[in-house]
């Protein structure tokens, strides 16, 4: 994986995660921005050439799918991690999301810094 000087877009409503995130992102050369809401990512999208995304699947104001959909309106090529504490990988939204085209591909939560890592490997490598 190439060292990072992209802005990476957080959508997550749990703050600690956000954190977290950035944390694991800013060691391998990352920049993030973290939405709290799907509204904020969709303003944020607006405005700013992310490279990458992570949207949380269960949001307080839009369902993560559909923001998803909505931001690939916004930013056409904006490769997409689906992250979750709710669906797993056996899920049918989940494979389906994923092998639809919509993410690149899904982490669940709680997750290994290793598993951001290669999410964001193969979400790059996807794009």
């Amino acid at each position: 994986m190439r060292e990072g000087k992209g802005l990476i877009l957080l959508v997550e409503d749990e703050e600690d995660i956000c954190w977290a995130l950035s944390r694991i992102l800013s060691k391998i050369g990352y920049v993030t921005r973290a939405a709290l809401s799907g509204k904020e990512a969709l303003q944020l999208a607006e405005r700013i050439p992310f490279e990458l995304g992570f949207v949380d699947a269960k949001l307080p104001d839009i369902d993560g799918i559909e923001l998803a959909a909505r931001l690939r309106e916004t930013r056409a090529g904006l490769p997409l991690i689906l992250i979750s504490g709710y669906f797993y990988n056996d899920d049918i939204a989940v494979r389906d999301s994923v092998s639809g085209d919509l993410f690149c591909t899904f982490v669940s939560k709680p997750f290994r810094t290793s598993e951001i890592t290669e999410a964001v490997r193969l979400a790059l490598q996807s794009s």
